[in-house]
């Protein structure tokens, strides 16, 4: 009777607390993100694996977003419908021949010269606080030794490695938060197109589980949701079972990428991708969720040997892109494509280091911060500046992120301070003149020298007050 009466007692307490859900949306989506996420900002995706090695993709300004997919070779390829798809029918059948399969590319993804401790090492000094890896894409090769892709992943065949398992710990060792990107539908499995329960059961979550008590992720990021709703997948049954019950349960994040009516609705942090939700406008401004834009440094996710200069965004434009996606009060996930012998292309190792070594200057106007909400009309800023300039907040500090360098000042309005507003320009020990009148701020900057360029000024403006 003592054990029962304890039992009663224990049960109702965990409930309350929010440490159990059940294996419905409506529990689901009362589960708060993890703290660590918000406050990260940043994060490297990684999209590897066989298609590595053709590493192709159409380009040009007339192909449309979803069409220069690198990643999704073996898919277009087989659906030569679209004028698009054509192209990569004919570059296959030039290049390899046309009876060369796309099964003949897996022994060609070595990875021989990958270091996970020194991409690790990038990451780390790219200011990236997460790592989201593609265990496995639509074309359903698993980068681990998964049970149920027998011949068919990095350790059976190919590079013969853990590539999960060896990253997983680099990455961990750099203290960084290690996630998994999974595909749900695999484009061209027997049992997903010919017995779909089956592949749900005895397949798709069994991996998912595999990955998770193996390797105990920060981040389960699924994707290739949109062929059924989340009720045909189980993803609710998944969900309950990994905030649960499972190694990670305090800590893990997920995404909401798991049934066709999911996205922008049900799991956890809301996903964009180059902007888009589908072929969609992104979040709405007015909902305050999670979220978080994802994109290629490229046009391409995976490697695509076809992209030249042009394709790639420069570091500036990609501090931009940071800098515009925090003060909207998101994250970025930004990806790179590895080549197939396991090297990063040099292209993308500089971006990342010239974003880290924006960072190791700024990083105080985007870690921790929160989007600065206020009323459009109660602020303005120089005209010859004010459509580059973003803010963000942190605590009583106001962060004013200036894309371009403010020559003549700013003028910021509609603040209120706690005493006397100071300021400082961050990555410099040179004094900043200000003047505040009422909820004015004018902002006059010191001269820095040609030394002390920046891709983007931040100047720190303290003593701000809610009331």
């Amino acid at each position: 009777m003592k054990k029962l009466l304890l039992l009663m007692f224990l049960l109702p307490v965990r409930m309350v607390s929010g440490q159990v859900y059940d294996a419905s949306w409506e529990s689901l989506d009362k589960r708060p993100t993890p703290q660590w996420f918000e406050e990260s900002k940043f994060g490297i995706f990684i999209h590897w694996g066989v298609y590595s090695v053709p590493a192709w993709g159409p380009t040009g300004d007339s192909i449309g977003v979803y069409d220069k997919y690198a990643e999704w070779y073996w898919n277009k390829l087989m659906n030569t419908k679209s004028n698009v798809n054509r192209h990569f029918r004919e570059f296959h059948d030039k290049t390899y021949g046309p009876d060369f399969t796309y099964q003949d590319f897996a022994p060609l993804f070595r990875a021989e010269l990958f270091d996970p401790d020194q991409w690790a090492k990038l990451f780390r000094e790219s200011g990236a606080r997460y790592v989201v890896l593609t265990s496995k894409h639509h074309e359903g090769f698993t980068l681990w030794p998964s049970a149920q892709s027998w011949n068919w992943n990095s350790v059976d065949i190919g590079p013969n490695r853990d590539l999960c398992g060896e990253l997983t710990e680099a990455v961990k060792k750099q203290g960084l938060h290690m996630g998994f990107y999974y595909s749900l539908y695999e484009w061209f499995n027997p049992i997903y197109r010919n017995d779909f329960t089956n592949y749900v059961d005895n397949h798709m979550i069994p991996q998912l589980k595999d990955l998770v008590t193996r390797y105990e992720p920060d981040i389960v990021w699924t994707d290739g949701e949109w062929d059924k709703p989340s009720k045909e997948w189980k993803s609710e049954e998944y969900l309950a079972w990994l905030f649960n019950e499972s190694p990670v349960k305090e800590r893990v994040v997920v995404n909401d990428r798991w049934g066709s009516e999911t996205r922008s609705k049900h799991g956890g942090i809301y996903t964009t991708e180059y902007g888009l939700v589908h072929n969609n406008e992104g979040i709405d401004p007015e909902i305050h969720h999670p979220w978080e834009e994802c994109r290629g440094i490229g046009t391409s996710f995976g490697y695509n040997r076809a992209e030249n200069l042009d394709s790639y965004s420069t570091s500036k434009d990609l501090i931009k892109l940071l800098v515009s996606t925090v003060s909207a009060g998101g994250n970025l996930l930004l990806d790179i494509g590895p080549a197939a012998d396991g090297t990063i292309p040099v292209i993308m190792q500089q971006r990342l280091m010239d974003m880290g070594e924006w960072l190791r200057l700024n990083g105080d106007a985007i870690y921790g911060t929160s989007a600065f909400i206020r009323n459009k009309n109660d602020q303005s800023v120089h005209p010859e500046t004010n459509k580059s300039i973003f803010f963000t907040r942190k605590n009583n500090d106001l962060y004013a992120i200036c894309m371009n360098w403010p020559q003549s000042g700013m003028l910021l309005r509609g603040l209120k301070f706690i005493g006397t507003p100071k300021v400082q320009l961050l990555g410099s020990s040179k004094p900043v003149r200000v003047r505040a009148s009422g909820g004015n701020l004018t902002i006059n900057p010191p001269a820095l020298g040609p030394d002390e360029y920046q891709h983007a000024y931040v100047f720190r403006i303290s003593n701000i007050s809610d009331n």
